[in-house]
């Protein structure tokens, strides 16, 4: 091996075409660019949300603002089981979402994700279920039959933005602070408490 034997991977260098370099080239005069218009000016480029003058898509669409509920991206989705389902299992176990997931009942990703049990239909054994979120007739029922609901925490997030009255609150704290701190600067400093 030489250097002169090094060379760049195939297809990873391409010959760069000269331009403007006479008529004979085929990409002469107007270079490729075609005849006059804005995509033939220096730096003429149009951008990717144009739509032509038609008011463009971004604008358009309505201002949603924040990470509620209604992005799909942040949405609580829960899967819904009823208390009939659980009909299916044994007395006297403990019915997790992966346990849901193995008799079928919901996918191994919904399992993954949140559970919420609903009243429908009846139960009969003692069971105790583990899930996000229960209705109120569902969680009746299933301690009516002698068994147990254990909810699974879900994880928070705290907020990123500070609240205003938060806000105020520090800052009133703060200048009770700024305010002690020069009454004691304004106290002699031979002078005690009980004089």
């Amino acid at each position: 091996m030489k250097l002169s034997d090094l060379q760049p991977a195939p297809g990873s260098h391409k010959v760069e075409r000269r331009l403007g370099r006479g008529h004979g080239s085929g990409r002469g005069k107007t270079a490729g660019r075609g005849t006059k218009g804005q995509k033939a000016r220096t730096g003429g480029k149009i951008h990717r949300a144009f739509n032509g003058g038609q008011t463009r898509l971004s604008k358009r669409l309505p201002f949603v603002r924040g990470l509620g509920n209604a992005s799909p991206a942040f949405r609580d989705d829960y899967t819904i089981i009823n208390v009939l389902d659980l009909a299916s299992f044994e007395a006297d176990t403990h019915v997790r979402p992966e346990d849901l997931a193995v008799q079928k009942f919901i996918t191994p990703a919904q399992g993954r994700g949140l559970i919420k049990i609903l009243g429908d239909g009846e139960i009969d054994r003692a069971l105790t279920v583990h899930a996000h979120k229960f209705s109120e007739s569902a969680k009746a029922k299933i301690e009516a039959a002698g068994g147990s609901v254990e909810i699974i925490p879900v994880k928070v997030y705290e907020k990123t933005k500070r609240r205003k009255d938060s806000q105020k609150a520090e800052g009133s704290e703060r200048q009770k602070a700024q305010d002690s701190e020069g009454q004691r600067a304004e106290e002699p400093e031979g002078q005690t408490a009980g004089e």
